[in-house]
């Protein structure tokens, strides 16, 4: 074997191992953890059907009344998965995605705890990191 085909088989098998054991290390110490909340805020006492699915599969459905929550949490590594939910209203359905990796930040530099938090209105769909500010995502198709 050739020396630069040496060099390249080295090269290529440090790289991946510095990428597992950093993967591994996050998810063994829990440096980062997200947690995904979705809140029905609905006035009219309506319910909320939601399902919640990633590439790995499906987490499950829920039918959230007014003021009800869902919540479950994901820990970051290079291969984590996107999750998405779809949701129902009277006869409107609407898919997005709950968890995007580069929205959620943390709510305090006390934490290591990073926060991607829905609140489901009549009007819309607010996103929050914090759940004191909201901001509006987008509305019913």
């Amino acid at each position: 074997m050739k020396k630069w085909q040496i060099f390249l088989l080295s090269m290529l098998a440090a790289s991946s191992y510095i990428v597992f054991m950093s993967s591994k290390w996050l998810s063994i110490h829990g440096i980062i953890t997200y947690e995904i909340r979705v809140v029905n805020g609905f006035t009219n006492n309506s319910s909320l059907p939601l399902v919640i699915w990633c590439d790995e599969g499906d987490i499950g459905g829920r039918a959230l009344q007014q003021g009800d929550d869902y919540t479950w949490d994901t820990r970051v590594s290079m291969w984590t998965q996107a999750y998405r939910c779809t949701m129902k209203w009277g006869g409107t359905r609407k898919k997005f995605e709950a968890f995007e990796r580069g929205r959620c930040r943390t709510s305090s530099s006390s934490s290591s705890v990073r926060k991607c938090s829905w609140l489901v209105k009549e009007d819309g769909f607010y996103f929050s990191n914090d759940e004191c500010k909201w901001v509006k995502d987008f509305s019913w198709p």
